[in-house]
């Protein structure tokens, strides 16, 4: 295994957005028993540090590839644009407001009637523009525009939050009750 090796490259992957998921599984497993540090265990120190090594490539290609954000997060990287914080442009100010709006209603399900049901519809809210975003990441990634998926991404990454509040909060709830 070569460390400097693209993730998809590693898996045999065409390096995109969309990607066929058994697939990765099937050769992740494939994989993951051919460069297992335990089949190393016999093998001199340096080979076993190796084996480690590989394992760990492997097992972050694996974890990066599975999760769409981070895929396209990868997928810019392999094209140098920077998705950290060094990157950060001003989003969309429509886009800014919506999210403060959402996370009004996060903060005050708690108290309405019906706090599952304020929640469920604000998951669905968000993952329907979750999936909006990535749908716009796709096609811009596609069209080689770069800079509005990187904004896709970012915005993402506001949504990708918001979701994992929500379902603390659901969790939260579920042990109060």
């Amino acid at each position: 295994m070569n460390l400097s090796q693209n993730y998809f490259e590693l898996f045999d992957l065409d390096t995109g957005f969309v990607l066929d998921r058994a697939e990765l599984d099937t050769v992740f497993r494939e994989r993951q028993k051919e460069y297992h540090p335990d089949r190393f265990a016999h093998k001199s120190d340096a080979e076993q540090r190796q084996a480690v090594q590989n394992s760990t490539h492997l097992n972050t290609a694996y974890e990066t590839l599975k999760s769409p954000l981070l895929r396209a997060q990868y997928l810019l990287t392999l094209q140098g644009v920077l998705t950290g914080e060094e990157s950060r442009k001003q989003l969309p100010m429509d886009f800014l407001m919506q999210q403060m709006e959402l996370r009004e209603t996060l903060a005050e399900a708690p108290d309405t009637a019906d706090p599952f049901a304020t929640l469920e519809a604000l998951e669905s809210k968000a993952s329907a523009l979750e999936k909006s975003c990535f749908d716009h990441f796709e096609s811009a990634y596609a069209e080689g525009d770069l800079e509005s998926a990187e904004e896709s991404i970012r915005k993402l990454q506001f949504l990708n939050k918001l979701l994992s509040e929500i379902e603390a909060m659901e969790d939260r709830l579920d042990e109060e009750f």
